[in-house]
């Protein structure tokens, strides 16, 4: 006795839309200033003029603007204290730290290829 084989009636999904993961951390990490504000809050808790003075090419309006999306996305979280003036104080998350491997090989592949 043979058995015979039904044709499938699966058929493959055709996607229009395939989400890229490198888009999504794209997406978090925002613009052109975030890995270098990232980079110096390896080294721990800053305040919005020390990121300034070390990142001395960004403007004050484009290291607010990073800042801002950077605590919307999780990746650092913002202090105040009530001093006069206000004091403000930017610290990493965990999942901001979570990116130091990807920035250590961006230094590794711009010291080997640039």
């Amino acid at each position: 006795m043979t058995t015979t084989k039904k044709a499938s009636s699966y058929i493959p999904k055709n996607p229009d839309f395939i989400e890229c993961n490198i888009e999504k951390t794209l997406d978090v990490l925002g613009g052109k200033w975030a890995f270098l504000v990232i980079r110096e809050l390896f080294g721990g808790t800053l305040r919005f003029g020390e990121l300034q003075r070390r990142i001395s090419s960004v403007s004050p309006r484009a290291l607010t603007s990073t800042l801002r999306h950077l605590e919307e996305n999780g990746v650092l979280e913002r202090e105040v204290f009530p001093t006069v003036p206000v004091t403000v104080e930017y610290t990493l998350t965990p999942k901001g730290q979570d990116l130091h491997v990807i920035c250590h090989e961006m230094k590794l592949w711009a010291a080997r290829w640039t």
